[in-house]
């Protein structure tokens, strides 16, 4: 598309002279603003894809894919439940793992200290197919948690309450016993056999589990035939495809008492949330590049009046309009391809060590930047999607484009006589 004086006159133009220095600062300002733009919108997506893949598989991983209700507090008939489940699908390949869960909040309380906390109860051998919380387990946790006389407690909760692993942790239930003096709170003291770390705030800092037969026993759910949870709950094979699973269940259960949900209708706030913040964040960003994309139009200008002289010598000497114009056209988005090239480079860069740049500014100001109990995350999470940096380049090679079609048309349309007349 450009031949070789084209492109031997557009580098040369690109280097000005002394007298055309403030042009020289303003291209460089073009091209700095352009790889910051992509920089910093390549850096800001692949952290939101991080943070909203990090919450999803904490939400997941404590409480699966999947989870069916019962009409009321608690779910009736959940064994039956689960049979009626597991015969739809026995030929395998759609359901990892499925479970009757015990859930309810309760105050605990350690050396003088209280918070609000959620019990999970769960079997052990169901924890064991949560990878996610059984990865984070302390050492020896598991083993202790299937003795059932034990709770695992989250990390910050442990921190909060001053506790270390093998002291007990006070659980205060307001769903007491009735006497003739009024409703006594629930209370009993377990020993603390393990921790967990999710990395979540909001998780770590308020949710403990508690082995499935004694959670039934603390919070004095009936015996029932078919028995008795507060949920069951459905981890899948493959997770993109719990919205048709999801109403294959519903279809499964019609007319009956149960509430079915996925993940992403429980947490549906939250990530609603997420997906609009990204949203703006990207378009103030989008604009970077629009400001230095205005940059380049004023600084190609500038270059046309400087060159005007040069521009008409190259007419009356047989230069073509198209060639003048593949110049300046040239000139424009070599300015808008460094700037852009450079953008992808520090954006992946600073993606790929995001956390460890976030740790190195700790220690060196003496103070935290991510604070878990504001940001809810202990670490900065990034997943870098190509598809979305393809479309952040082709965003800012469109716009350089489109911002040097003025000047090079100006330049081109220069009539030599004119140009010359007081030379």
């Amino acid at each position: 598309m450009f031949n070789y004086p084209e492109r031997l006159l557009a580098f040369r133009y690109m280097r000005a002279k002394r007298r055309e220095g403030f042009v020289s600062i303003i291209t460089a300002f073009s091209v700095l603003g352009i790889t910051l733009g992509v920089a910093t919108l390549i850096l800001v997506t692949s952290l939101m894809n991080g943070i909203r893949e990090e919450m999803t598989a904490n939400f997941v991983g404590v409480d699966g894919h999947i989870t069916i209700y019962g009409a009321s507090r608690y779910l009736m008939g959940s064994q039956h439940l689960l049979t009626e489940i597991e015969g739809k699908y026995e030929d395998g390949g759609v359901i990892a793992s499925l479970a009757e869960r015990i859930e309810g909040q309760v105050m605990v309380s350690a050396n003088g200290r209280s918070l609000g906390a959620q019990v999970l109860g769960f079997h052990d051998d169901y924890i064991e197919k949560k990878p996610r919380i059984a990865a984070s387990l302390s050492k020896g946790a598991l083993e202790a948690y299937r003795q059932g006389s034990g709770v695992i407690v989250g990390e910050g909760l442990l921190r909060n309450l001053g506790l270390q692993i093998g002291q007990p942790i006070q659980l205060i239930s307001p769903q007491g016993r009735a006497t003739i003096a009024g409703v006594v709170p629930r209370i009993k003291a377990y020993p603390v056999v393990g921790t967990f770390k999710l990395g979540m705030h909001s998780i770590d800092s308020s949710v403990l589990l508690m082995p499935y037969d004694e959670a039934r026993v603390y919070f004095a759910l009936p015996e029932v035939e078919g028995g008795i949870a507060s949920a069951v709950e459905i981890t899948l094979q493959n997770p993109s495809a719990v919205s048709e699973v999801t109403e294959q269940i519903r279809q499964l259960l019609a007319g009956q008492p149960y509430r079915v949900l996925d993940w992403q209708e429980t947490n549906a706030s939250v990530f609603t949330a997420l997906q609009v913040q990204q949203r703006v964040m990207i378009v103030i960003l989008a604009l970077i590049i629009l400001v230095a994309a205005f940059n380049i139009i004023s600084s190609l200008i500038m270059l046309v009046q400087d060159k005007a002289r040069e521009v008409a010598i190259l007419r009356s000497m047989g230069a073509t309009r198209g060639m003048v114009l593949r110049i300046f056209l040239l000139s424009g988005m070599s300015i808008g391809l460094m700037g852009t090239a450079t953008g992808v480079v520090l954006g992946l860069l600073g993606a790929a060590y995001i956390d460890s740049i976030r740790q190195f500014i700790e220690k060196l100001i003496g103070q935290p930047i991510l604070i878990e109990n504001i940001y809810f995350l202990s670490t900065l999470p990034t997943k870098t999607d190509p598809v979305e940096v393809a479309a952040v380049i082709a965003l800012a090679v469109a716009l350089s484009f489109l911002s040097t079609l003025y000047p090079a048309w100006k330049a081109a349309s220069y009539q030599p006589a004119e140009a010359l007349r007081y030379d």
